[in-house]
């Protein structure tokens, strides 16, 4: 495996709520972590909330809201969704607390150090929706972003700049020998691609944005909301010297999502290598969800609250759809109709079924009692890998061919008969089954935690009785 394991996924931002969109990552950041923590491996798994800017600043006021009260509560939502969806980072991080902020300071103030920042004007169209600049291409025919449908305000002001334009070279050089690993391949090449157009220099501080941290060395100016929020990855470990930093930096995975891997895969790494730190090892960026064939967009109101969702179906049917309906990286539409299709076929008629008539077996024929723990009588190996490999779908298709394969076997051999005739080759047949479906759910365990702790722990009675449906039908 690896020494340790450090994954981060993206911060968000509390102007908005938690959606189905931004419990994707994190679930999956979820799974890898309990995946680590499993296999023995040293972990540290990190998600957080990014508060400051312009945006927070405005969706404060438009709350009526003092804006320190506004992100406290909305940081707070994030927290508690995760929770209920059985996310367990080992650290939240909000970018307002004060070990963050002192963590970003002394890395600006090493920055200065580099000889890599100067003083210049700069005029640009800022999206204030993105916190970040656009250029004219990046605009709609209209002149506005495509994302928030506004028009940027062009700025003019004095800042101080990156010479981002220094590392180009180095990181074609990195991401093409993979010692910096972008995936999947789709935005590696689209990284490649847009430095091959030339890098320019960015500013890295702005003079009208008053909720964020002060530029260190000229207090007229605040740092730029999205470097501070970069920096999450390291001020939580306590960076410059707290122990979990000297632990866990670098990290061994951002998952981050397609539209920010310029700031993840060009900027970060620059920053870094200016300050004479390690880059991460390795980006990911996961794809996005439509609802219903439509993008998720507040003015749509489509939105969907993943703690409803795990109030009706459950936590653990939640996480498991997310993962298996759409391949991680790429694109796809979310529907409460699939989600319920997979619910029936899947889990209750599928896992659940499997457990249902293996417990009741036992019960009926064997006194509720079986033999000492056994291999399992079928390898399914290649599931490791495919979860190191961020290819959760896959993962979890091929535990799925085992639940078919057992329930298939039942179905074919009729045991419930064979009991009556031959109790060793029943007990034999169901000592194997019971095998079975513990390694199923001990593969099953960082992605459906609830259920895989339910099966053992009813496989691990002393007296194993008829279970409870653990997917019960859809009323």
């Amino acid at each position: 495996m690896t020494d340790k394991f450090y994954i981060t996924t993206p911060i968000y931002y509390v102007n908005d709520k938690p959606h189905v969109g931004s419990a994707y990552p994190t679930v999956a950041a979820d799974v890898l972590a309990r995946f680590y923590r499993y296999s023995g491996t040293p972990t540290f798994f990190l998600t957080g909330t990014a508060e400051h800017g312009t945006k927070i600043l405005q969706s404060a006021e438009k709350a009526e809201q003092n804006v320190e009260e506004f992100v406290r509560e909305n940081s707070a939502k994030f927290s508690l969704t995760w929770g209920i969806l059985g996310v367990a980072p080992d650290d939240f991080i909000r970018t307002t607390e004060s070990r963050h902020e002192a963590a970003v300071i002394s890395f600006f103030e090493k920055l200065k150090t580099s000889g890599k920042i100067y003083e210049g004007q700069y005029e640009g169209l800022y999206c204030v929706g993105h916190e970040a600049f656009l250029k004219p291409e990046d605009l709609n025919a209209e002149g506005k972003c495509p994302d928030h449908a506004t028009r940027p305000e062009l700025v003019k002001e004095q800042n101080w700049f990156f010479k981002l334009s220094d590392y180009a070279d180095l990181l074609k050089q990195k991401i093409s020998s993979n010692e910096f690993v972008i995936e999947p391949e789709t935005r590696r090449n689209e990284i490649l691609s847009f430095l091959n157009q030339g890098l320019e220099d960015i500013t890295i501080s702005r003079q009208h944005v008053k909720w964020a941290i002060p530029l260190p060395w000229d207090k007229k100016q605040t740092i730029y909301v999205w470097l501070d929020e970069l920096f999450n990855y390291c001020s939580a470990l306590g960076y410059p010297d707290g122990e979990k930093y000297k632990q866990y930096w670098p990290a061994d995975l951002h998952i981050v999502g397609k539209d920010i891997i310029k700031f993840h895969c060009v900027i970060w790494p620059a920053l870094l290598e200016a300050a004479g730190l390690p880059w991460p090892k390795k980006v990911f960026a996961h794809g996005f969800f439509t609802i219903d064939g439509q993008k998720i967009s507040k003015s749509l109101g489509n939105a969907i609250d993943p703690v409803e969702l795990a109030e009706k179906y459950g936590t653990d049917a939640v996480r498991y759809f997310l993962l298996r309906e759409i391949p991680f990286g790429q694109d796809g539409d979310f529907s409460v109709k699939k989600l319920e299709a997979r619910y029936e076929g899947d889990l209750a008629n599928g896992l659940g079924n499997l457990f249902s008539r293996l417990t009741t077996l036992i019960a009926q024929n064997l006194d509720g009692e079986i033999g000492e723990k056994k291999a399992s009588p079928r390898e399914f190996d290649e599931v490791n890998v495919m979860i190191q490999n961020l290819r959760f779908h896959e993962a979890l298709a091929r535990i799925w061919e085992e639940i078919a394969w057992a329930n298939k076997y039942i179905d074919d051999t009729k045991p419930w008969e064979t009991a009556k005739t031959d109790v060793k080759l029943f007990t034999e047949v169901i000592d194997n089954l019971a095998a079975l479906l513990y390694e199923i759910a001990k593969k099953l365990a960082p992605f459906m935690p609830e259920t895989a702790e339910t099966i053992r722990s009813a496989l691990s009675a002393e007296r194993i009785v008829k279970a409870e449906p653990l997917f019960p039908r859809l009323k």
